[in-house]
């Protein structure tokens, strides 16, 4: 049996770039890329990419986690949280499978979770965006 690849439509990810400042709450469905500067509350369905120029601070919620750049707070992680090697993270990690990588630097706790364990947190938390609820479809444009 062929194996399939799974594609991702670039146009699905969302980017905080490099030099931007974003404090507040974000929820996506999708993958999520940060370059620049996080101050909050992240959900994602997706992947977050925390990358080399970012710095995030406050509690995300996620299915996987990529960490290369510097991350300050609380992680939820459905499945995997990679600390890469130059990462700098301080905080509290509840991850299924974390991987560490020569170099990273980690300082804090962490806690193994079942994904029923992450299941029952994000149905009884305050999700960004009510994100605890099915997502409406996008708003088609009007006909002409």
């Amino acid at each position: 049996m062929a194996k399939t690849e799974q594609t991702v439509n670039v146009n699905s990810i969302s980017r905080i770039s490099s030099g931007t400042y974003f404090k507040g709450e974000l929820s996506s469905p999708y993958d999520l890329r940060i370059d620049g500067i996080f101050d909050g509350k992240i959900f994602s369905k997706g992947r977050v990419v925390i990358g080399e120029t970012a710095d995030v601070s406050g509690e995300v919620m996620c299915e996987n986690v990529d960490l290369w750049g510097t991350m300050k707070g609380i992680f939820y992680v459905k499945d995997t949280l990679v600390l890469k090697s130059d990462c700098n993270m301080a905080g509290e990690l509840h991850t299924r499978k974390l991987f560490v990588e020569l170099g990273a630097i980690f300082n804090g706790t962490c806690k193994m979770i079942s994904e029923k364990d992450y299941d029952a947190l994000v149905s009884k938390s305050e999700l960004p965006g009510k994100m605890n609820r099915p997502l409406a479809p996008a708003a088609e444009a009007p006909k002409k």
